[in-house]
């Protein structure tokens, strides 16, 4: 069995990096707004914060790879992919939810729809890096 590229590695480090940046943007700006504004939008600012949490574990998990971090890289990119389908759909469904907004808000309209691709990005990166196992026959 061969040992899988490195998540961190190579143009991993592009995906981390963004990841980063991302993690980064949507923590400070969870923080402002739950330390200034919380009771104005509760729902958004506290779905940011989750957002960020996600984005953290993301890269963190991404950067150092291994088999035990691709695993909780791969549940925070799905909860990632998820959270902005679901948010972004409601955000333009029932805006009333949403009197701010998230990074998920719109698909990610506020962050250039960032959130909505990257986690698209993070999961391929995972299948382009993983583990081939012996007892699969890659041609299927």
């Amino acid at each position: 069995m061969s040992a899988p590229a490195s998540t961190g590695t190579g143009a991993g480090r592009v995906v981390v990096a963004v990841y980063a940046v991302l993690a980064t943007a949507a923590t400070f700006r969870s923080v402002v707004q739950i330390a200034r504004d919380l009771d104005e939008a509760p729902l958004a600012y506290l779905l940011s914060a989750f957002a960020a949490v996600v984005y953290v574990v993301a890269t963190v998990a991404l950067a150092r790879g291994g088999p035990t971090a691709r695993r909780v890289a791969r549940v925070a990119i799905v909860t990632e992919l998820a959270g902005v389908l679901v948010v972004g759909a409601l955000s333009i469904a029932r805006p009333e939810l949403f009197p701010d907004a998230t990074v998920w808000s719109g698909f990610g309209q506020g962050y250039g729809y960032v959130p909505l691709v990257l986690p698209l990005v993070g999961l391929w990166w995972l299948r382009r890096t993983r583990t081939a196992r012996p007892d699969v026959d890659p041609g299927r």
